[in-house]
């Protein structure tokens, strides 16, 4: 463990260890509407307080039972739900969030850091569905805090002024596939490179 690198982690949010999360969902209500996919990216910084990606976890996700399953919203994702490879690589929504919590809570503690605070673009939604997903599932502790974020929507307009995520995404000198968009894997990616730039524009 480099203590050094740890504080560096720790001191930079106030004791917060960001996470970038992409959802793709079945919907716009996570109540009701099936939560299809979910990708997180942590991060680190090295020795100089620079910012990268450090890992990514991702999960295609079983539809809960009784979810609603959109079809505008399926469209406009291009998720088949009924796709053989993807019912064969789909997990439960508490085995996907399992996954993601323990690894969440490994970081923080390796980190030096009191909780996890969601990155994402237009990151409500998201969180949204994934305290949703928590609390179907039973979930006591969810790492991530119930409410703050960090949108790169409102960095991207302040750092680029651009707010949508393929502009914001260009305007940092950072490649963008649009074929490869509105999967939760690619866009949690490019969100995190995002994100990492903008911090290293403003170091402590």
């Amino acid at each position: 463990m480099n203590t050094d690198r740890n504080s560096l982690v720790a001191g930079r949010f106030r004791g917060f260890y960001p996470v970038v999360v992409d959802v793709e969902t079945a919907g716009f209500d996570p109540a009701k509407d099936a939560l299809l996919e979910v990708a997180v990216v942590f991060l680190q910084t090295d020795p100089d307080g620079i910012w990268s990606p450090l890992e990514t976890v991702s999960k295609h996700i079983q539809p809960f039972p009784g979810a609603n399953l959109d079809k505008a919203a399926l469209e406009f994702t291009g998720i088949d739900p009924d796709h053989p490879f993807r019912k064969e690589i789909a997990v439960p929504e508490k085995e996907a969030l399992r996954d993601i919590f323990q690894a969440t809570k490994r970081l923080i503690r390796e980190h030096g850091c009191t909780r996890a605070i969601l990155v994402g673009h237009n990151p409500a939604f998201d969180l949204s569905f994934i305290n949703a997903a928590a609390d179907r599932s039973g979930f006591k502790r969810n790492p991530f805090h119930p409410f703050s974020t960090f949108d790169t929507a409102t960095l991207g307009g302040l750092a680029y002024g651009q707010t949508v995520l393929s502009r914001a995404v260009q305007a940092a000198g950072l490649e963008w596939e649009e074929e490869e968009a509105h999967s939760a894997l690619y866009d949690s990616e490019r969100t995190a490179e995002l994100f990492c730039n903008i911090v290293n524009l403003w170091p402590l």
